[in-house]
């Protein structure tokens, strides 16, 4: 009788064999799971209310443009002071200095010579003058 002598402590330790068996777990998994499955079910519940109320916050926001508008349209056939200083992108009432600077900045950007076509390095010559009360606003060129 082996078992005899076995005091009752070494019957509540457990071998490392032992502490992989499933059966071990048994009786706390059953009063666990459902505690945890309850609350995943909560968690995915409140996370799912939160991104609802993020969607409609993205949607209800105002629209921001994200490219400038441009004019829509061609050149009228007589320049105006209107049509010229939408060209310069400056006011009808600009002072001098400021329209020969927007000259300058939109005609190297649109220079024949870098690429830009002869037909916009016209107008925006004709722009400058007609700002700038060179010409009353007379047909171009082309």
């Amino acid at each position: 009788m082996a078992g005899a002598n076995v005091d009752s402590s070494s019957r509540l330790a457990l071998q490392p064999s032992q502490l992989l068996s499933p059966s071990v777990y048994t009786c706390h998994d059953t009063k666990v799971l459902p505690l945890l499955a309850g609350l995943a079910v909560a968690a995915a519940a409140l996370a799912g209310r939160y991104g609802v109320q993020a969607w409609q916050a993205y949607k209800a926001r105002p629209v921001v443009p994200r490219m400038r508008k441009f004019y829509e349209g061609g050149f009228q056939p007589t320049m105006t002071r209107r049509e010229a200083a939408l060209i310069l992108g400056v006011r009808e009432n600009a002072p001098p200095d400021k329209i020969k600077e927007a000259h300058k900045k939109v005609m190297v950007a649109n220079h024949p010579d870098a690429g830009g076509s002869h037909y916009l390095a016209s107008k925006i010559n004709e722009a400058k003058d007609v700002l700038l009360g060179k010409t009353k606003g007379g047909g171009s060129a082309f």
